[in-house]
This record gives C-alpha cells, structure tokens and sequence, in this order.
C-alpha cells in the first residue's frame, strides 16, 4: 500500500487555484467589454513597466513568449486603438510599441476587473489568513527570482 502524496495533493491544489483564477478574471475582463484576451490584458500590464517603449524583442523576453505571439497580440490592440507602433527615434529599422490614450484607459478597466477578480477568489478567507497566504505567496514568488535557471 502506498502513502499518500502530500506535495502531489498540493500541486493539483495549486493548478486548480491556477485554472480558476485564470476562468475568474477572464470572466471579469469579458464582464467590463473591454475587448481584450487575458494574454492581451497581461501585455498592456507589462508595457505599463517601460519608462520608454519597448521594443517588440524586449516584449517577448519579459513576456516568456516567442516574438510571433508578441507580434499577435500586438497586431490585435492596435488594431482596436490600445497600441500603436512608433519608429525609435536613434534607429530607423526599430519599432517599438507604446500605449495609446484609449491603451491607457483599457489599462486602468483592466486593473479593476483583476481587483474585481482578486476580491471575488479571497472572499472566503478572513483578513488573519489572506495575510498569512500573502505571506506564503511572497515567499514562493521570491524563492524563485533567488534560484538561478
């Protein structure tokens, strides 16, 4: 007879909690219209990160993704007005992406659904036990920048 699998029960846990988060914030983001993916949403988030914008390339390494998803995502919001692309100023073979007025406005939709989200996963939890999981997540989240690849 075999034990149990304590670490396996806690993964599938984590996939779980993973899949319905990713369900619950879709639903959040189709609720507001905005007519954005998940993927494109977490796109206008990590264009928000730049100070300048970024290049294509430079979207794909911070996204994880290959430059043809990224060129997707891209063709889709600008399309819809949220991005457009611009010459770098120093090279003329290098465009890079920048949020548009209604990019922005999108962005802050996007935000308040995630917190629309957020609040409807941790309703459950008291104030005590979202701490500690903030905790616990922290520590999880830190773990793995510290670990080299």
């Amino acid at each position: 007879m075999t034990s149990p699998d304590p670490d396996g029960l806690l993964a599938e846990q984590l996939l779980r909690l993973t899949r319905r988060v990713h369900r619950i914030q879709k639903r959040h983001l189709e609720r507001r219209e905005l007519g954005v993916t998940p993927a494109q949403s977490r796109l206008l988030r990590t264009l928000a990160h730049y100070g300048s914008p970024p290049r294509m390339a430079d979207l794909a390494e911070r996204l994880e993704v290959v430059p043809r998803a990224v060129t997707t995502l891209v063709d889709g919001l600008e399309a819809s007005g949220k991005v457009r692309r611009v010459p770098d100023p120093s090279n003329r073979r290098v465009t890079r992406i920048e949020l548009t007025d209604e990019g922005h406005e999108t962005l802050r939709e996007v935000r308040g659904a995630r917190r629309s989200a957020a609040e409807e996963i941790l309703a459950p939890l008291t104030e005590k036990e979202r701490a500690v999981l903030g905790v616990l997540l922290d520590t999880l989240v830190d773990s793995e920048a510290a670990r080299p690849c």
